[in-house]
């Protein structure tokens, strides 16, 4: 079990822990169909402890990552605490459900690198005051909490009104789509959605530039600040009260776009925790979501600070 009191830019992440099962094909199959597949294999995952551990290796500090969040009692459970704790990040508040399975998700890439994910999310669902408590507990002195929507809303809510209160930055990834109480988002500072959630959160179909910024404006209203939409290898859009700002991506490879999103997350709280600006930590995000994209697996793809710092050395589209 990792611990380490009090360290600058402290990050607490909040949210799910899932044991990925990753099978690449050439395309997904029909109903009543069987395609074979050309590679299998497992590695660990969730939301949560993929920012978690993209935060790890972002930041110039060890033990700045916190994780918050439930496990089964099971193999599962073990292997994916054992995969943080080796990573640097603060386990003393993952707690292990002995009565439930372990989270997991069937994740399907095809030859594009597009991902399809299927999630049973098992120990994750059962998080509770417990898990209220303990992140809670975990904020004092932190700079930044990541949150995101595999794990019970209310839990969410309550620690996102803590860390508010606190003067903590709440930076909410509102992933998987669902449907939240109607001030849900007032207790975020930042709402980073994707071109489907954006879509979802403001009925506009994100396609482009434009449609982004329509939608950004849309979604602001609903009581968050600042809302980036990622746009996957269109780069990202801004937008707060003062900044309206489209930024192409960077030049990658992409292997497959599994957990591309929760890098950008990490990077975009590690760059906030560092004093940057939201366009700076934008950037440190794009970039280390873009390392992701360019690498196999969930967190075993998360780039180092070295990595993700040479690839902003490059140029973007």
């Amino acid at each position: 079990m990792t611990t380490i009191s009090n360290p600058q830019n402290k990050i607490v992440v909040l949210g799910g822990l899932n044991m990925d099962l990753m099978i690449e094909t050439p395309r997904l199959a029909g109903p009543g169909e069987t395609v074979e597949g050309t590679r299998f294999y497992t590695t660990p995952g969730g939301k949560g402890g993929n920012q978690a551990v993209a935060t790890a290796r972002l930041s110039r500090q060890p033990g700045a990552a916190h994780m918050v969040g439930r496990v089964g009692g099971d193999l599962f459970g073990t292997e994916m605490r054992s995969f943080l704790e080796k990573e640097g990040i603060v386990t003393d508040r993952l707690a292990e459900d002995a009565e439930t399975a372990s989270g997991i998700a069937a994740i399907f890439i095809d030859s594009s690198g597009e991902n399809y994910v299927n999630a049973v999310y098992g120990a994750n669902a059962r998080c509770n005051q417990d898990q209220v408590d303990a992140a809670c507990d975990a904020l004092e002195g932190a700079t930044v909490l990541l949150a995101q929507q595999e794990i019970p809303l209310g839990v969410t809510s309550e620690v996102m009104k803590a860390a508010r209160k606190l003067g903590v930055t709440v930076i909410l990834d509102p992933a998987p789509t669902r449907d939240v109480p109607e001030d849900f988002y007032d207790h975020s500072d930042i709402l980073t959605p994707n071109q489907g959630e954006a879509e979802s959160l403001s009925g506009i179909a994100v396609v482009d530039e434009a449609s982004a910024s329509l939608a950004a404006k849309i979604i602001r209203e609903q009581g968050t600040p600042i809302v980036i939409i990622t746009l996957g290898e269109e780069g990202a859009h801004v937008e707060s009260e003062e900044i309206s700002l489209y930024m192409p991506a960077y030049r990658v490879r992409v292997v497959a776009s599994v957990a591309a999103g929760d890098a950008f997350n990490g990077g975009l709280a590690v760059g906030l925790s560092e004093g940057m600006d939201i366009v700076d930590a934008a950037r440190l995000g794009m970039a280390s979501g873009a390392w992701c994209v360019s690498q196999d697996g969930a967190q075993e793809s998360m780039g180092t600070r070295n990595e993700v710092d040479s690839l902003m050395g490059q140029p973007q589209r």
